[in-house]
Order: C-alpha cells, then structure tokens, then sequence
C-alpha cells in the first residue's frame, strides 16, 4: 500500500459503504471523512443515515473511530462544496493523509481531488427565490429556463438534481454568462490513482432497490420525529436540513397532507432516482476499482480492498 494515500469508499446511497468504510478504518488505525452533504445537520441522523456515534474531546466518535464533517451543523444552516473542500483539507493535513473519504456526494468529491472553479459565492437570497419557484411551476419550468440560456449545463444536469439546478441559474443571474462556459473543466477530469486508492462499491439494481426499501421502512417512524423534533423548535420547513431527502415526505405526512404508506412510497422513489444519478456520476471515472458487493460481507470487502492497495 502506498504510505499515506487516502482511500475513497464511494457507491449508490444504501449500498453499505459506512460499514465498509468504519471496518477499514479500524483495521488500517484511519480516520474518516463524511463526502455526504446532508449527513453535516445536528438532529437529522437517522434521516440521512448518519453514522451513530457520540462527541468525546471535540471529535465525533464512531466504535472509536474519529467521523468527521457529520452532526455539527444547525439545521438552518448552509454549507456548500468550497467550505468543505477547506474543512476537509484541514483534516486531512492533521490526520497525515491518513483518511478514508466515504459517502455519495459527488460533487464534493471531484472538487476536493481536481480543484475548483473560480465561480461566484452562494447568494442565499437568490437561491430562495429560486426554490419557490420550482416550489410553485415546478422543477421542469426552471429546467426549461436553463435550456434557454445555458443549453450545455442543461444537457448535463437532470431537472429532479434540484441543487444543481439552481446553482447553474444562480451563476448566470449572477455573472450574465452561462456555468458551461465559466467552468475550465476540472469538474470532469480524472481521480488519478497518484491522488487516492479509489473504490466503488456496486450491487444489481434488484438487490439495491430492496435495500432501499427496507432502509424506508426502518428509518421513517423516527425520520419524522427527528422532523418534528426540528420544527418543535423553531427550524421552518423549507430550512436547508429539511430539505434532504426524505424530510419533505415526513413533513407532509405530519400535516397530514399524504399517508404514511405515500410518504414511504415517495421517499424509495426518489432514494432510488438519487442512486441511478450516482451511479451515472461515479460511473465517469476510469480508474477506479469497482467491487460487487453482491452475497458479501462487509470483512469479505475489506479483505477485497487491503488485497488491492
């Protein structure tokens, strides 16, 4: 293995890469590094299947493993890529490079390994604007929007990626010139094996689909108290936290606006959609190592990945 190379764990969301990636740091002695954007908010643990874990000294303690970049945000809160880039690099130079990169974002990984663009900040106000009006005419009207100014970006991005939606008409109403344009290219270079051991832990779609199912069905009774625990305390529905996956459902179903039975039907639509646009995403990379998870444990993996760096 080369001497303090990190390793990336990445994967569809429900594929079992926090196991791998916890069993791997124990038996290497690494910390780990969360890549999931929603995993940051304080209360929304089981929600956005954040690692269980307890605060001890400033760090967040998994089995004894440090898990950082998770359960430390307010809900109402935003955090976006360049303050994890930052946030992350500063662990990562502590630890000695010795960190396992796990979760699905994506666009967390590829920014942190290849660089930013020198794009405009986030204009939160602007942003709002634009998540009530796909709120009210729908994802679509914004998508259509985007095809009439930057064609490229909307060739690229889906309209249910709502996130990257609206950051790519946020950059032209901020800029007047089209994300396509303004970005070099960094966004689709290679994770290169001199920068990180790249893994990407795969299953048949079957399998993973019942996985996902079975995750809803676990998690929704206390998803929705976690959401009723943060409007019980002031945190509005449409704050940053609220809006990951899941929460919208159980929120709804709080106000008795869908059943459960709907909510929990919505919310494995939707995980299933975020898994088909990871697998697209991760798909890109050449140079990764992918690894069936198929009729494994999580030590056969483990054992897989030691084999292979």
């Amino acid at each position: 293995m080369s001497k303090h190379l990190p390793i990336i764990i990445s994967g569809p969301t429900a594929v079992g890469k926090t196991a791998v990636a916890l069993l791997l740091a124990k038996k290497l002695g690494y910390s780990i590094i969360s890549l999931d954007s929603r995993q940051i908010y304080k209360g929304l643990n089981v929600g956005t299947a954040a690692p269980l874990g307890k605060w001890e000294n400033g760090k967040y303690l998994v089995e004894g493993v440090p898990y950082y970049l998770v359960d430390f945000l307010p809900v109402d809160e935003v955090f976006d890529v360049s303050r994890f880039i930052s946030m992350a690099r500063e662990i990562s130079e502590r630890e000695n490079n010795k960190v396992i990169f796990t979760g699905g974002s994506g666009m967390y990984l590829q920014n942190y390994f290849c660089g930013m663009d020198n794009l405009p900040k986030a204009d939160l106000i602007l942003r709002a604007r634009l998540a009530r009006e796909a709120d009210m005419y729908g994802r679509e009207y914004l998508h259509k929007r985007l095809q009439e100014i930057d064609p490229q970006s909307a060739k690229e991005i889906p309209y249910q990626n709502i996130h990257r939606l609206i950051r790519a008409l946020e950059i032209y109403e901020l800029t007047g010139k089209p994300a396509s344009v303004l970005k070099s290219g960094k966004l689709k270079q290679e994770i290169t094996k001199d920068k990180a051991h790249f893994f990407y832990l795969d299953m048949p779609k079957e399998q993973l689909l019942e996985r996902i199912i079975k995750r809803t069905n676990l998690i929704f009774e206390p998803m929705v108290l976690e959401a009723k625990q943060a409007l019980s305390k002031g945190h509005k529905p449409d704050a940053p936290g609220l809006k990951s996956l899941g929460y919208p459902q159980a929120i709804s179903f709080l106000k008795n606006e869908i059943s459960e039975e709907q909510a929990k039907e919505q919310i494995t639509i939707l995980t299933r959609q975020y898994a088909k646009r990871q697998r697209t995403w991760f798909g890109r990379y050449q140079e990764k190592q992918t690894i069936n998870c198929a009729g494994k444990t999580e030590e056969d993996i483990v054992k897989e990945i030691l084999y292979l760096i």
